[in-house]
């Protein structure tokens, strides 16, 4: 229960760099393209700090090309999620577009979570050997708790 604990905690820290990072990102394109586009071009960013900050960080587990590869897929949901956030919080409620992807992010935190601790973390508490051939699980303590 601690070490789930403490990958939550990570999991937000991990969070706020990475909703930082994106923001920064969105408001740095914003001006020279649509929204959408500035967004959209943010999110793939941000998203590959993610997918090393998680494994390294949060979820102590090494990061492989298979991984990376699965990484996106835990993020389609999000995307999708904060997407729909983003659109409905510009076209029908009026929101302005610079702080719209903040609140669509927010909806979205709990999927993130959970679908990518279900791709970093195959077998969640058990320790195995990952299908990709790495050991890491036997000893990160995270996983084998």
């Amino acid at each position: 229960m601690r070490g789930q604990l403490g990958q939550i905690v990570r999991f937000g820290l991990v969070g706020g760099i990475n909703t930082g990072t994106f923001y920064g990102c969105y408001l740095l394109l914003h001006p020279w393209m649509p929204y959408f586009a500035a967004y959209s071009i943010a999110f793939v960013l941000s998203m590959i700090g993610s997918f090393f900050l998680n494994t390294y960080f949060t979820y102590r587990t090494r990061p492989t090309w298979k991984k990376f590869a699965l990484f996106p897929l835990t993020n389609v949901t999000n995307y999708l999620v904060q997407s729909v956030g983003l659109y409905a919080l510009v076209t029908w409620a009026g929101m302005d577009d610079r702080i719209a992807p903040l609140v669509a992010a927010v909806v979205a935190i709990p999927f993130t979570y959970l679908l990518s601790r279900k791709i970093l973390v195959p077998g969640g508490r058990k320790a195995r050997s990952g299908a990709d051939g790495d050991a890491e699980a036997a000893s990160d303590p995270v996983v084998t708790r």
